[in-house]
């Protein structure tokens, strides 16, 4: 099974079956991108952390015209989050990844992101990835290859989980998102103990990040994790803005077909899945637990306080059972920890 290479997703639809706000989107990008070309933007390459199987490798990346070129900020600088979004995407471009000394031509999506399955013989660990494409430096990313030996790994939300954002309110979202630096943002008190303890309690337990944030957020994600001691671990993000059949992109869907796609990768895994009770997580959780059981160790929720469940339009009214899944409950790291030690979930087989 570990070598079982992941199923591909849906082919790209043509450009008249794509929704009117998905057209649209696509003139204003190549308007974007003639106006970037004519002030010598530069072909980038963003290579970002992910994972694979002892098979293949998913390769995530994006390819962006940047007025330096340069892949990466400083990951000690402070960042507005407006700079995130200030490249403009290659759409259907070309790349080039080189992993275990091979390399291999990759192709970008209409929003210049690169995801894509590469075939190889990988050993379980650590290894690296490199991106570039014609005219653009070399970003690299590490890969975590996951083997069949490891059997319970963590899939962790972000925004009012693993960082204070209050983001299903529109008007402080977009302050989080486009003003705010990564230094101002407030970590979920607790939380970083509590990844801490259990990967140190499960050190071959890989760590997954799946959130509805955009890509052009990921590097400020990244230091913000970084910053704040969380372990460190492939981030699953979305593209903003409309899909090829819809207006909007659906965060809900998002989630619901990543941990679908993680199903399909690990299906030896056991996850312990950790979100909050204001963004939809306990109904995408609840899905997953009643479609997969044997797939789920745990379910923790991170109850929000009074005041962020008002600003996140208030809590969920689904509270998570069945199918002989333990759904643990506190409002901190300190109290979910407490929870899945008495439960036995934090703890080496």
């Amino acid at each position: 099974m570990a070598k079982k290479k992941p199923e591909e997703g849906p082919l790209n639809l043509t450009p008249d079956m794509l929704h009117t706000a998905a057209r649209m989107e696509d003139r204003f990008n190549g308007w974007l991108q003639n106006r970037a070309t004519d002030h010598t933007y530069q072909r980038t390459v963003i290579a970002y952390d992910t994972y694979g199987g002892t098979g293949w490798v998913r390769v995530l990346g994006r390819l962006v015209l940047t007025p330096t070129g340069q892949p990466a900020a400083d990951m000690e600088a402070s960042i507005r989050g407006w700079r995130s979004f200030v490249s403009v995407p290659l759409p259907n471009d070309t790349a080039w990844v080189r992993v275990n000394d091979e390399e291999h031509m990759v192709t970008a999506d209409r929003g210049g992101i690169i995801d894509t399955v590469i075939p190889g013989d990988f050993q379980p660990g650590e290894t690296e990835i490199e991106l570039w494409t014609d005219g653009s430096l070399v970003d690299s990313a590490n890969v975590r290859i996951i083997g069949e030996d490891s059997t319970f790994g963590i899939i962790s939300d972000i925004d009012d989980t693993v960082m204070v954002t209050s983001l299903p309110r529109p008007f402080l979202a977009a302050w989080n998102t486009f003003v705010l630096s990564e230094h101002a943002r407030s970590p979920v008190a607790g939380m970083a103990v509590l990844y801490d303890r259990i990967t140190y309690m499960r050190p071959n337990s890989p760590m997954v990040y799946l959130s509805t944030g955009a890509w052009n957020s990921a590097l400020t994600i990244k230091r913000f994790l970084s910053r704040n001691l969380y372990p460190m671990g492939p981030l699953l993000l979305t593209d903003w803005g409309p899909t090829t059949t819809r207006a909007f992109r659906s965060g809900k869907e998002h989630k619901r077909n990543s941990l679908e796609r993680l199903s399909r990768e690990f299906p030896w895994m056991k996850w312990l899945l950790i979100g909050d009770d204001g963004q939809k997580d306990e109904e995408v959780y609840g899905e997953f637990v009643d479609n997969h059981p044997d797939n789920v160790a745990a379910v923790a929720i991170r109850q929000l306080t009074v005041g962020e469940a008002v600003w996140a339009g208030g809590r969920s009214k689904r509270h998570g059972r069945g199918q002989g899944v333990p759904w643990i409950y506190a409002p901190d790291g300190a109290g979910l920890s407490s929870r899945l030690t008495e439960r036995g979930i934090i703890s080496t087989i």
